[in-house]
């Protein structure tokens, strides 16, 4: 008698072999792991290490010799760190809402602009986005050379303002795309003028997104070195400058507790900007990047 093997005699191997294949595509790349894993390691390790060395109980850079506070409290009794500290804050609230009120505003006329002349003021609004900050500093300087404006604070905050617009017109940009234009014809419909029914309809939808905005701008500007340095006087030089200036005679602990600082007020900026939508009942996290 012979024996005639049938397709369901191998079909549990065949199905056990495509199992086993659907596993081996599933399974995470080890180089893929570990490529990355050092890679964060290198961004951030540093930064570990200056936040470790901040709680220093001595002077040492090298040694950690115990958790103290030491550094943090003569920081607090810096007078020329404490003056720099305040300017920075100046500047970071007067750019966040200068560049707020005027992103607010050209994000308004790019959308609703459909001439030739809004698409290219969309594409140079993009400008300052891809363009090298140190080159947007000098620029800054030479203009402000140029119209003979002494560099001050004052200097600071206008470039401040200027590079920070394009940022907010991205994120409200996609914003004002999505707001339905029946809705403000209603209004006036109702009686409202066109102020009227921007005012009490348009910018109230927009309020998230610019809030959103201005508490990333806030953590932007404040940390912001490169334009600054630039386009700021003698004194009061802003936190980030006055630190490049005290590091060039050598890192002080008192400098690793402030950047510890700076980098801790950020971090809560930046998660504050991603959970204001969800105040709205909007999507809140990395969908405020494109303005959703």
């Amino acid at each position: 008698m012979t024996l005639v093997s049938t397709p369901t005699a191998t079909a549990p191997a065949r199905e056990s072999a495509r199992t086993a294949k659907r596993r081996r595509g599933r399974r995470r790349p080890r180089v893929l792991i570990a490529i990355t894993t050092l890679f964060f390691a290198l961004l951030y390790l540093p930064i570990a290490v200056v936040a470790l060395f901040s709680f220093n109980s001595q002077k040492s850079l090298t040694v950690f010799d115990g958790f103290s506070l030491r550094w943090y409290r003569a920081f607090a009794h810096d007078d020329v760190l404490i003056a720099s500290l305040g300017t920075s804050l100046r500047i970071s609230l007067v750019a966040m809402a200068g560049s707020v009120l005027l992103g607010v505003a050209l994000a308004l006329g790019l959308v609703r602009c459909r001439t030739r002349l809004g698409s290219l003021a969309g594409l140079i609004m993009l400008v300052p986005l891809i363009t090298p900050e140190i080159v947007t500093g000098v620029a800054s300087m030479l203009l402000f050379k140029g119209l003979g404006i002494p560099l001050s604070t004052f200097t600071v905050m206008l470039a401040e303002i200027t590079f920070s617009i394009s940022y907010v017109t991205v994120v409200l940009r996609s914003r004002v795309a999505a707001l339905n234009p029946e809705v403000e014809e209603a209004a006036m419909d109702l009686g409202a003028t066109r102020w009227q029914a921007v005012r009490l309809v348009t910018l109230p939808a927009l309020l998230p997104a610019a809030l959103a905005s201005a508490v990333l701008i806030f953590a932007l500007v404040f940390d912001d070195f490169v334009l600054a340095y630039f386009t700021t006087g003698v004194d009061p030089q802003p936190l980030s400058v006055r630190i490049y200036s005290a590091i060039r005679f050598g890192v002080q602990p008192t400098i690793n507790a402030v950047g510890t600082l700076m980098l801790a007020g950020s971090i809560a900026l930046i998660a504050l900007a991603l959970f204001i939508p969800r105040l709205f009942g909007r999507r809140g996290g990395l969908d405020l990047l494109s303005g959703e």
